[in-house]
């Protein structure tokens, strides 16, 4: 067994955040615009690259769209290249009991989050943000109704606290259960309140830190984590 990721800690931010998460500053919308932007002259020579390899290696659909919930409980489609064999009954999170459904050249992609790529049109679409809490399936909003009320007042992000600090962790984890039931029970019981905590941290130190500048932080970190990653 893996030993549970540290985390920081913030007892403060536990509490409610809505009153400081309710509307997106302007600030922050125009960050995700520029943001964007800016990378796309460099991921769109990257993704037609992706593209072409999974169709060509792969076959089938480029790209899978995922339903997860948004700001406000908005249902949303990310984005996101596909690196798994379709399967019309798959559900929940991915764990030991969907590697047969992955490639060596699908997992190459997710270990360096190149499947994500595509998410930036939802940043486009004011869907997503470029940093924030994870979207999260609307399975588990239905079971942890409360603990998603907050977080789900903010918009939510390609990357986060909880990315940065549980991303690595999670898969990892989640590889040691063979059965879609066993990876869904561990996912609910050591991988969603500790990112609910990430995440509620955030909304509350967003303020805070500086705003943007504590996005840009978590953008520099997070592409130092993949970067070490790989």
């Amino acid at each position: 067994m893996l030993t549970a990721v540290p985390l920081p800690m913030d007892r403060s931010a536990l509490g409610s955040v809505g009153q400081t998460s309710r509307r997106i500053p302007m600030s922050k919308r125009v960050f995700d615009v520029v943001c964007v932007l800016v990378l796309m002259p460099f991921v769109v020579p990257i993704g037609i690259c992706v593209a072409l390899a999974l169709k060509i290696l792969e076959g089938g659909p480029v790209f899978y769209v995922a339903r997860r919930v948004g700001q406000g409980r908005r249902d949303i489609g990310a984005v996101k290249f596909r690196t798994m064999h379709p399967n019309m009954q798959d559900q929940g999170v991915s764990g030991g009991d969907k590697n047969t459904r992955i490639t060596p050249f699908c997992a190459w992609l997710r270990r360096r989050r190149l499947d994500e790529i595509p998410q930036l049109i939802n940043v486009l679409r004011g869907e997503m943000s470029m940093v924030g809490p994870r979207p999260p399936d609307p399975v588990y909003v239905s079971l942890f109704p409360e603990l998603y009320d907050d977080i789900l007042r903010s918009r939510p992000g390609m990357t986060g606290l909880a990315t940065l600090y549980m991303h690595r962790f999670e898969d990892r984890f989640l590889q040691q259960f063979l059965s879609a039931e066993e990876t869904d029970a561990a996912y609910r019981r050591v991988c969603i309140p500790r990112k609910a905590r990430l995440d509620k941290i955030y909304q509350k130190r967003w303020r805070q830190a500086g705003g943007v500048f504590f996005d840009i932080a978590i953008l520099i970190k997070s592409v130092l984590s993949v970067l070490r990653r790989s």
